[in-house]
């Protein structure tokens, strides 16, 4: 994986570098822009890119909702009734947002048409649209003297036309050739299973498994996601899906680099990034294989909830691959997993999954911890914070401290007034620690926007449907506020001449540096919630 990942690492990250740098637009390219009234030679300052994020966005979530309205209307529904309205809700927001988390069995719920013309479209949109703003975000560093971050429309269609949709057409013929299936076949029945006919129904499952993957979304086309052999039949292709899922956001950091006109800045994100991936994967491949009485024994860890064509090791690796990034998509059931697995899946998603995080979100969010790593460094030395040439001062601050404090602040609200109600509660299927991290997981999940599951938790409620629905959209949309401003503001800036006592931004001291702020301030935010979850059940194993 890691040899995979370094072979990728500087074409991708170059070539995703010219790109977003590319004066050129392609002819399907201008057909998009004519059909949609889009100018892409105009440069907008932060407010009209924002503008440009939020309506393409809430279109998107209309436009998703009315098609699950009326599936039962449609050609190819394959008999399924329409989604009720606040699981419709709930769905449109969660693809829109790039969180994929899913309230329904996706095989007896959402026929082929809602399956590929809206779902699997809005994996390709909402990826390039977080690509975008990382991109917005980076050309903010790499700016100065302006207020103008380039053009939404023409980043969010060379994201999906250039990057997305070439990589996807390659790793869906690689996924058919492993064994995934790739048809528009209805249901039919395969077998006897429990005295009862086992039915299920064929699709485009290759083509949406690639994109869930690759842009970091998650959802998949049945109930047991990754864990289905239609979606990943044998451990070849369960290691590809792994490499889709940390290719981009790890090869962003080389695109960083070039775009801001430093290799080693570059080399430093990224550094971060691996440092605390291994460090999960380490912890995580501990923790589950590790002996604890005589069924771990016999089965050689912690096999519940693991599927034996993956075992323990390709087990643990996807889970934290998925949950460091925001694709939540799951090869095994991570409430099956040891105490201190869990809280190891859910640790990741509270990092604000940056570790390399979401296709361009993982790159945006390691870019403001890194503001606030160089504003900690500045007090303890007494001297105005500088990061890649750009003064740190008030404003800045501010705007990082809102992207960070806002996704804390839904989950454990939210988790909060579930907890004290009676009727989300009874949604859990168990009690105590366990039923505790079932809903914090759940709210984690949403907020992150990365959309995996506990499992044992019912969801499917209209109050689950809901909030979970509104913290994804808040989740999603509100810190990217935070994220256009602070560059529009850096955009403006002079830049600054470095000197003797600048901090060296470059160096495996801002690396230490960068981490030990990560966990710090995601230690200071979770713990006590922590450890009435996944702690306490893992400490009383």
């Amino acid at each position: 994986m890691i040899v995979a990942l370094g072979l990728s690492y500087r074409p991708l990250g170059d070539y995703m570098a010219k790109v977003y740098s590319s004066e050129k637009h392609y002819k399907p390219e201008k057909w998009i822009y004519k059909a949609i009234g889009a100018n892409a030679n105009t440069e907008m300052r932060w407010p009209a890119y924002l503008r440009g994020v939020l309506a393409f966005s809430a279109v998107s979530v209309l436009f998703l909702y009315l098609l699950q309205r009326v599936q039962g209307s449609l050609p190819g529904s394959l008999g399924f009734v329409s989604i009720d309205p606040d699981q419709a809700f709930n769905t449109a927001a969660s693809f829109v947002a790039n969180t994929n988390w899913q309230s329904y069995y996706g095989e007896q719920a959402m026929g082929h048409v809602v399956q590929t013309g809206g779902l699997a479209v809005q994996n390709f949109v909402s990826a390039a649209v977080g690509m975008a703003v990382a991109v917005a975000l980076v050309r903010g560093f790499a700016r100065s003297r302006t207020g103008e971050l380039g053009n939404f429309w023409s980043d969010l269609v060379r994201g999906t036309v250039r990057i997305l949709l070439p990589i996807s057409v390659i790793g869906a013929l690689v996924l058919v050739a492993c064994g995934a299936i790739q048809n528009f076949a209805g249901i039919h029945e395969v077998g006897q299973f429990m005295g009862g006919a086992q039915q299920w129904n064929g699709g485009a499952v290759a083509s949406q498994e690639v994109i869930k993957e690759l842009g970091t979304n998650g959802g998949g086309y049945f109930n047991a996601n990754s864990a289905h052999p239609f979606e990943n039949p044998n451990p070849l292709s369960n290691l590809f899906e792994i490499y889709l899922i940390l290719v981009i956001p790890f090869a962003l950091t080389r695109t960083f680099g070039r775009m801001v006109g430093s290799i080693k800045q570059g080399y430093a994100i990224l550094g971060t990034m691996a440092t605390i991936w291994v460090v999960f994967t380490g912890l995580m491949m501990w923790t589950e294989f590790a002996h604890n009485g005589p069924a771990f024994d016999l089965a050689g860890g912690a096999m519940e909830g693991k599927e034996t064509r993956f075992g323990i090791g390709g087990s643990s690796l996807f889970a934290v691959a998925t949950t460091l990034t925001s694709t939540g998509a799951v090869n095994s059931f991570h409430s099956s997993y040891t105490g201190f697995g869990g809280g190891i899946t859910m640790l990741g998603m509270q990092l604000g999954e940056i570790a390399p995080g979401g296709v361009g979100s993982g790159l945006y969010g390691m870019l403001i911890m890194a503001v606030i790593a160089v504003f900690i460094a500045g007090l303890m030395v007494g001297r105005t914070p500088e990061y890649l040439g750009k003064k740190i001062g008030t404003r800045e601050i501010k705007f990082a401290a809102c992207y960070i404090l806002i996704t804390p602040a839904l989950v454990l609200c939210f988790t909060a007034v579930a907890m004290a109600l009676d009727t989300p509660s009874n949604s859990m299927t168990n009690s105590g620690a366990h039923g505790f991290s079932e809903i914090l997981y759940a709210y984690t999940s949403g907020a992150n926007n990365n959309g995996s599951a506990f499992a044992g938790l019912n969801a499917d409620t209209q109050w689950f449907n809901s909030t979970i629905g509104i913290a994804m959209l808040l989740g999603r949309f509100l810190p990217m506020v935070f994220v256009l401003a602070l560059a529009g503001s850096l955009a403006e800036q002079t830049p600054v001449p470095e000197t003797a006592g600048t901090l060296r931004t470059e160096k495996p001291l801002f690396t230490g540096l960068l981490v030990g702020t990560i966990m710090i301030i995601t230690g200071l935010t979770y713990f006590p919630a922590l450890a009435l979850g996944p702690l306490a059940e893992g400490l009383a194993a």
